[in-house]
């Protein structure tokens, strides 16, 4: 029985084929060695005076809104969020 070149020719194509995905998948010793923080999450992980969460103050107020006592200030509400808007547009800037 006579075999043809081109069986050998598809068989070294596909050995080829496995040796050139088998380096490119192969990750370099330094592919998940370098993380890079931007300054806003540098800021919020160093940011030791983050306030502390009270239970009792979230005690109170859920009291006063069942009682129907709880007020909002809407002018208080919209001036922090505006100046918590600009901060966040004034710290996208710098970047």
């Amino acid at each position: 029985m006579k075999i043809d070149s081109t069986g050998t020719t598809a068989s070294s194509t596909v050995n080829s084929d496995a040796r050139t995905r088998g380096s490119v998948s192969k990750p370099t010793n330094n592919a998940a060695a370098e993380v890079h923080l931007s300054e806003l999450a540098t800021h919020l992980q160093s940011s030791g005076d983050a306030p502390t969460f009270d239970a009792s103050r979230v005690a109170e107020i859920k009291q006063a809104i069942a009682e129907g006592r709880f007020t909002i200030n809407a002018e208080a509400v919209a001036d922090r969020l505006i100046e918590s808007a600009s901060e966040l547009i004034g710290s996208q800037r710098q970047s």
